[in-house]
């Protein structure tokens, strides 16, 4: 009777073992039911059972990342008064003109990102641009007014600067590091709706020559941006700032997955340069440059195929001094191979003022060295439109 006994017992013991790793392991093999609730009406209902307040993110899901990132990014409403004529006040110009007090007010809607606890704002410059006041919202509901402390029309930055304390920060990312097929966030406040998170990928790097900025190198993303999106963050899965959203190919308005980023790289160099010398300082060397063509190589004897055609110098800017010429290929800016106007135009940008630096051209059948000391990029003489057709950045 014992040995039955131990038996039995045994054979309990090892089937309620099994069961609980069952349990555990594969519930759905014992078609195992959530529990029945019954609701106020009286209908009886299957609900999950409640997660626990610390469970980990589910499997794919963006939400440590999202979390990290959206407390840093605000929103942004701007006011523009009425345009008035200089002489709108004057009773003679009122008189025989009437009153020219201009249409109502303007108000736009655009996103931001807190990059330092001294408060210091990353957005679009076409976000602020003409603005009378700027308010900021954070994420927490605090509002308050916002100061520009520059801009820089040539890569549609601005930098605001807040007066709160206990400010959330975002991290920086390495925008360098980024690889098409990579996992992106876009964090923003679209039409005005609130904050909205969508995600994407990297569809292509190094975008240019879509006539939105002077320099451009856009990181190009099929996350949703829409307007009210713009300066407002792309960040990678870890929730590191990647890039700052600020256009979309559209012929409607909304998004239709071509959404464009500058990158954190060229972000930290405008937020350097306008919070040291309240300006963004660029290398210049005064030449009218043009794509290689056949007509144009034909024209200018050009034995080359790869490299920047120079049509025009600028008497007595830094180009002519060092020797520059007309029908000058340049194929090499410090060191760095130039196969189009915009490389060009950024490597030369990237030059320090007054330093020497070596470009390599090409005169007809003769390879030349120059070095050429570029000079201070002239600022533009008027903000720029940034309205071009079909990818007008959204406000």
């Amino acid at each position: 009777m014992r040995r039955y006994w131990l038996v039995f017992s045994q054979a309990v013991t090892v089937l309620l073992a099994a069961y609980f790793v069952v349990l555990t392991l594969k519930p759905e093999w014992l078609n195992r039911r959530a529990p029945v609730v019954t609701g106020s009406t009286g209908v009886s209902l299957i609900e999950a059972p409640a997660p626990a307040p610390t469970s980990p993110a589910p499997p794919g899901s963006f939400r440590d990342a999202a979390q990290r990132a959206s407390a840093a990014v605000v929103s942004i409403n701007t006011s523009k008064g009425p345009n008035r004529h200089p002489n709108s006040q004057d009773p003679w110009f009122r008189f025989f003109f009437g009153d020219q007090g201009g249409a109502d007010p303007q108000s736009g809607l655009g996103s931001g990102v807190i990059i330092s606890a001294e408060g210091y704002v990353l957005t679009n410059n076409h976000v602020v641009e003409g603005a009378d006041e700027i308010e900021v919202v954070l994420n927490d509901s605090r509002r308050t007014k916002a100061k520009v402390i520059g801009t820089d029309p040539e890569t549609d930055l601005a930098i605001l600067k807040l007066t709160l304390d206990r400010l959330p920060v975002i991290t920086l990312g390495n925008s360098d590091q980024l690889q098409v097929g990579d996992q992106v966030l876009a964090i923003g406040n679209p039409f005005g709706v609130g904050q909205t998170v969508t995600s994407g990928i990297v569809s292509a790097l190094g975008r240019n020559q879509l006539g939105i900025n002077t320099f451009e190198n856009f990181i190009q993303t099929d996350a949703a941006i829409n307007p009210g999106n713009s300066g407002g963050a792309l960040v990678d899965v870890n929730g590191n700032l990647m890039g700052i959203n600020t256009a979309i190919y559209s012929r409607s308005g909304g998004s239709m997955g071509i959404g464009f980023a500058i990158p954190v790289s060229t972000a930290k160099q405008v937020l350097e340069g306008i919070v040291k010398e309240g300006v963004v300082t660029r290398g210049w060397i005064g030449v009218e440059p043009a794509e290689l063509s056949p007509d144009l190589m034909q024209t200018f004897g050009v034995k080359v195929k790869k490299g920047v055609l120079i049509t025009g110098v600028l008497q007595n800017g830094p180009a002519a001094q060092a020797g520059v010429r007309p029908g000058d290929v340049i194929t090499q800016v410090a060191g760095k191979e130039i196969s189009t106007v915009s490389e060009l135009l950024s490597n030369v940008a990237a030059l320090k003022p007054g330093a020497p630096a070596k470009f390599a051209l090409q005169r007809r059948d003769e390879k030349v060295e120059l070095d050429v000391t570029p000079g201070r990029r002239p600022r533009p003489r008027q903000v720029q439109q940034q309205q071009p057709l079909p990818i007008p950045p959204q406000r």
